[in-house]
């Protein structure tokens, strides 16, 4: 090798060193700023009505909430305040569910907390409100669950429980943990 070749590699490594630190400090400064990002909503929106339909164009659910917030890389999105009301397709009484906080996954999975409140919309339903701290809902199968003090109530009693599952379709609910159950018979039905 000579003294020229010698020289040119030298000066092209001495840069390559130089520059070297900077590229690292872009690296980091981008992987931080990405991290962030993702922790920022990709959109939000303010009393948000939605309408969803199946594959045979019938409603599955609506969806109110005074504050929404997706988050596309993380996979979900947070409501304040929502205000479902779930379809199925074998029973014209539809549910309506509202709760504090909710959060929509990307599997069609609700999880809503704080102040849940279930209720049967229709008349002469057997389950006609379900109340917890905690449940989370699989839009598509259209179960409920949930592993926390609930207390279902119907037209002539009250159960509570520590947890139950419950399928919309069938309408069929089993506790988990039951703890006690009151009936309180109508006074067309004592007589």
């Amino acid at each position: 090798m000579n003294r020229v070749s010698i020289s040119i590699t030298l000066l092209f490594l001495l840069i390559l060193l130089l520059n070297l630190p900077i590229w690292q400090h872009d690296t980091e400064e981008s992987e931080k700023s990405d991290a962030i990002s993702s922790f920022q909503p990709n959109y939000l929106a303010n009393k948000m009505l939605s309408t969803l339909y199946n594959d045979k164009g019938m409603v599955t659910h609506k969806v109110y909430a005074e504050k929404m917030e997706h988050f596309e890389e993380l996979g979900f999105t947070l409501f304040e305040k929502p205000n479902y009301t779930i379809f199925t397709e074998r029973t014209e009484n539809p549910w309506s569910v509202i709760a504090e906080e909710g959060t929509l996954y990307e599997d069609n999975r609700i999880q809503l907390e704080k102040n849940v409140q279930i209720k049967s919309i229709g008349e002469g339903e057997f389950v006609q409100q379900i109340t917890t701290s905690f449940i989370e809902i699989n839009l598509d199968e259209k179960t409920m669950t949930s592993d926390q003090p609930v207390v279902i109530t119907g037209q002539d009693y009250v159960i509570h429980s520590n947890g139950f599952v419950a399928n919309m379709l069938t309408r069929k609910f089993e506790l988990l943990d039951h703890v006690q159950t009151i009936f309180t018979p109508t006074t067309e039905n004592a007589q």
